[in-house]
């Protein structure tokens, strides 16, 4: 069992940021690889993000590359998504999720959150 709760959603103007947040509530917590994923109003959900159990790992849809940072504490119990140059095209809600390995398919994952919404303005 794991529950998702992201937090940091908002509006923002283009080239601003925003840290989104997504806090667990597992014991296990350290054995997930997490992946934030985002969906805009008439698209899929679409993968942004992933990184391993340990943060060895990680990896970057090509649009976000260079403005989009994924960390983790476990210790908190915690994923993180840095969002810095932010585009107008970015604006959806968007998701945390965990997945028992490091992975990039939206099938994989087996625990989400609620979302939150981002919405970057021009």
């Amino acid at each position: 069992q794991v529950q998702l709760v992201e937090s940091g959603g908002g509006l923002v103007q283009a080239g601003g940021s925003l840290r989104l947040s997504c806090a667990a509530s597992a014991r296990t917590f350290r054995s997930y690889a997490m992946g934030w994923f985002r969906q805009a109003p008439g698209r899929e959900r679409e993968f942004v993000a992933a990184i391993s159990w340990s943060g060895g790992l990680t990896y970057y849809v090509d649009s976000v590359k260079g403005r989009f940072t994924i960390s983790r504490d476990n210790a908190k119990n915690t994923v993180y998504l840095q969002m810095d140059s932010l585009k107008p095209e970015d604006t959806a809600v968007y998701y945390c999720a965990a997945a028992n390995i490091f992975v990039l398919t939206i099938q994989d994952y087996n625990y989400w959150g609620q979302g939150t919404q981002v919405t970057v303005s021009s």
